[in-house]
This record gives C-alpha cells, sequence and structure tokens, in this order.
C-alpha cells in the first residue's frame, strides 16, 4: 500500500518538494517511491503525484487518543517519539535542510513497529546564508519566536524551537503556546519565558529592540508541568525552548540528552 500526494504543479517553477524528497533517504523519513505528473481538469493543468510509503498514523492521533480518554502519553513513548524526530531532524540540518512545518501532524507511526518518519516537505527549504527567507512559514502553535518577530534571516534552530514544543505538549496533553494570532502566541510565550531581552531580540529580528514589552518574569519550568514529570524531560524542554537561536541546542545534542538514556539500556522494552 502506498500514499498519494497530488500537487498542483507552477509551470515557472521546480517543485521544491520534489527537489528535497529525491534527496532524502532515512529511517525516520517518509520514502519517496516514485513520482510522475498528470494532467488536470482544466486545460494545462498539470499535477505532480508524490508516491511515498503509507504509515497509518500520526503522533497528532495518538497523543489526541490520550487526552480524550484523560490520560497522558507514558513517558517511554514520548521518549521513543522524540529520540527519532531528533534523529530526522540532524540528518536534514545536516544537509542544510529546514522543514519549516515541525508538528504532531506530520509526523507518522507506525503502531506495529513504534517507528517514526517525518513527513510533509512541502515547506521544506535548503536554508543559504545571506539568502532572505520568508517568515509566514510554520503552523501557529509550534512557530519560533523569531518567525513572528518576522525574522527572514532565521536558521534550522526553528525546527528545534517546534520540536520543543511538540515535546511539550506530549508531556503537558495540550499545546504548550496556544494562540489565533501571532501576538496571542507571543503572549503565550512571555508568560513561561519571560520577557526576552533586549540582547535576545536582538538576535531574533534587530528591528524590534526598540519595541516596548510588558515586562513579564519567566515562570519556573517545574511550575508548567504536572509533579510526576521526570527532570530530565523538563531540562531538554528548557534547552530547546530558549528565545535566542544560537542557544537552542541541536537535534544531535538533544539525542544526547540524558532524558534518552533508558532508551539506550539494552534492556529497554516498551510497556
Amino acid at each position: 500500500m502506498v500514499a498519494i500526494k497530488k500537487v498542483l504543479q507552477d509551470k515557472r517553477f521546480k517543485n521544491r518538494e520534489l527537489q528535497i524528497m529525491r534527496r532524502l533517504e532515512h529511517c525516520n523519513i517518509v520514502k519517496l517511491k516514485y513520482f510522475f505528473y498528470s494532467s488536470g481538469d482544466k486545460k494545462d493543468e498539470v499535477y505532480l503525484n508524490l508516491v511515498l510509503e503509507y504509515i497509518p498514523e500520526t503522533v497528532y492521533k495518538v497523543a489526541r487518543h490520550y487526552s480524550k480518554s484523560k490520560q497522558t502519553i507514558p513517558i517511554s513513548f514520548i521518549k521513543l517519539y522524540m529520540y527519532q524526530l531528533f534523529r530526522s531532524l540532524a540528518y536534514i540540518h545536516s544537509l542544510g535542510i529546514c522543514h519549516r512545518d515541525i508538528k504532531p501532524q506530520n509526523l507518522l507511526l507506525d503502531p506495529e513497529t513504534g517507528v517514526l518518519k517525518l513527513c510533509d516537505f512541502g515547506s521544506a527549504k535548503h536554508l543559504v546564508k545571506g539568502e532572505p527567507n520568508v517568515s509566514y512559514i510554520c503552523s501557529r502553535y509550534y512557530r519560533a519566536p523569531e518567525l513572528i518577530f518576522g525574522a527572514i534571516d532565521y536558521t534550522t534552530k526553528i525546527d528545534v524551537w517546534s520540536a520543543g514544543c511538540v515535546l511539550a505538549e506530549l508531556l503537558l496533553g495540550q499545546p504548550i503556546f496556544p494562540g489565533d494570532s501571532g501576538v496571542d502566541q507571543l503572549v503565550e510565550i512571555i508568560k513561561v519565558l519571560g520577557t526576552p531581552t533586549r540582547e535576545q531580540i536582538r538576535e531574533m529580528n534587530p528591528n524590534y529592540t526598540e519595541f516596548k514589552f510588558p515586562q513579564i518574569k519567566s515562570h519556573p519550568w517545574q511550575k508548567v508541568f504536572r509533579a510526576r514529570t521526570p527532570a530530565e524531560a523538563i531540562d531538554l524542554v528548557s534547552r530547546l525552548l530558549e528565545y535566542t537561536p544560537s542557544s537552542r541546542i541541536s537535534p544531535l545534542q538533544a539525542c544526547a540528552h540524558n532524558f534518552f538514556d533508558e532508551l539506550r539500556e539494552p534492556n529497554t522494552r516498551l510497556p
């Protein structure tokens, strides 16, 4: 069984998603089997069809299943899913590719094997230093603060922020920074991280350093999460959700974090 993603093709441009997908080969990234073009109903309409391996579930669906039954995902599953997400990010970032839409809906899961695969490279881009990028990418709730500030010179660290939001959401059972607009989201972020310093704002987008923000103290991470949340999980979240993009740890550093030590023990089994 396969999944087919059908995209209307603009003849003026090469399809970036196809170019990127053809470069990728990793066990935690959905596999492009082949592709073909088909014509649409209207004259001159051309569709690109990406034939992808079929994977039945998503982290989003699994998380929703738990929250509907008033439970949280067992911590060993959170470790397993997040570790594989960081592996996939370490791989694409090493190629200079930024996914730009990390969210639970784009994390495919095979419930039989516990294997996670990153999908939907429709927003992905090979980031080149000095080349401007659009800031209106990434889904709300998972957008890094520099994107909300309209930065166009951001780095792959925007994916790291999004991954931090996913981890926090799995631990909490709900999104950590909800909000219908950029301003709402920024308020939610400030409520937890406190008001960014001028230096932090400069790193996100220097045009905003004179902007007046309400002065709010940061909320201790321990109080953000429920009492039974492991200290290593909270520590990892705090290293991912940093205002300053360069201060966020890399996906490879995240893989090495002691939150994932249990996965490295030879006798570990899933519940």
